[in-house]
C-alpha cells in the first residue's frame, strides 16, 4: 500500500533522510523505531509532503505521491496524527471531527458520527472544547480526526507520549480497532510495549537509514537487538498492554 525507496531529505544542510527504504502493506500495522534524533518523524512527513524528499519515490496504493501538497496526499486517503497532536483548541470535540469529515469529499455526516463513537469518553464530551481536554483526550481526538476522514492508512507519530497507563490501553484498544475495521497503520513508538502488542512489522531507524527490518517474534527473541539499536536493556510490558485482541 505504501512504498518508501531509498528516500532522502534534508533540512536545509543537514541530511536527516539518507535512503529510506520501507513497506507498509494493507491491513498492516507497520512501527517504526529507534533512538531520539534518527529521522523517524522525519519520515512520516516526507510521507505527508510536508517536508520534500530531495531524492528516492513514495508510491500510495501504487501511485507516485513525491512533491505533492499534504491535502492532496490526504485526499488519497492517508492520515496523519503528528506528535503535537494540532488539535483546534477554540473548537469543541465535535466541531473539530466534523471540520476534517468536511474536508473529504463525499457524505461526511456518517464519517463524523463514527468518528465521534470511536472513543466513548469523546462522545460524552461532544460540546466540550477541544483545548480543555486532557492530553490523553486530546489524543484520543486527534486520531478520531484522522478516522474522521476515512483514510486507508493512518500514520501515528508518538501517540503515547506522556500519557498515563490507562490512557494508554485506551488508545492501543483504538488503535486495534481501526485496524480490525480495515485501516493500515504505520506507527513511529517509543513505548516497545504498545508497540510490540499491536504492530506486526518492525523497521529500525538509525542515522537516516534503516538499519534491520524484524517481526515481533524476532524482536521478542533478540534482546542485544533493543540494546544495539535503541539504547534500552530490556521491554516493559503489561498484561494489558502485551496480551493482543
Amino acid at each position: 500500500m505504501l512504498v518508501l525507496d531509498g528516500v532522502h531529505a534534508h533540512y536545509g544542510s543537514a541530511h536527516v533522510l539518507r535512503g529510506v527504504s520501507l513497506e507498509v502493506r494493507r491491513g498492516q500495522i507497520v512501527c517504526l523505531i529507534g533512538r531520539n534524533g534518527a529521522g523517524k518523524s522525519t519520515t512520516l512527513k516526507a510521507i505527508m509532503g510536508v517536508v520534500k524528499p530531495s531524492a528516492g519515490s513514495i508510491t500510495f496504493k501504487g501511485v507516485p505521491i513525491n512533491g505533492q501538497a499534504p491535502h492532496e496526499i490526504a485526499a488519497r486517503g492517508l492520515a496523519w496524527v503528528p506528535e503535537d497532536r494540532r488539535i483546534f483548541a477554540s473548537l469543541s470535540v465535535e466541531e473539530n471531527i466534523r471540520v476534517a469529515a468536511q474536508a473529504m469529499a463525499g457524505p461526511s455526516r456518517n464519517r463524523s458520527a463514527a468518528a465521534l463513537a470511536f472513543f466513548g469518553d469523546l462522545q460524552m464530551r461532544a460540546k466540550q472544547r477541544a483545548g480543555s481536554l486532557s492530553g490523553g483526550q486530546q489524543q484520543m481526538l486527534a486520531i478520531a480526526r484522522a478516522l474522521a476522514s476515512g483514510p486507508d492508512l493512518v500514520m501515528l507519530d508518538e501517540p503515547s507520549e506522556g500519557l498515563s497507563p490507562i490512557m494508554v490501553r485506551t488508545i492501543r484498544a483504538g488503535i486495534l480497532e481501526s485496524r480490525a475495521q480495515g485501516t493500515s497503520m504505520l506507527l513511529v513508538e517509543q513505548n516497545l510495549a504498545l508497540a510490540l502488542s499491536v504492530a506486526e512489522v518492525f523497521f529500525v531507524l538509525g542515522r537516516g537509514l534503516i538499519v534491520h527490518q524484524a517481526n515481533r517474534d524476532q524482536i521478542l527473541s533478540d534482546p542485544g537487538l533493543i540494546t544495539k539499536h535503541l539504547g534500552v536493556s530490556a521491554i516493559r510490558s503489561t498484561p494489558a498492554e502485551s496480551s493482543r485482541s
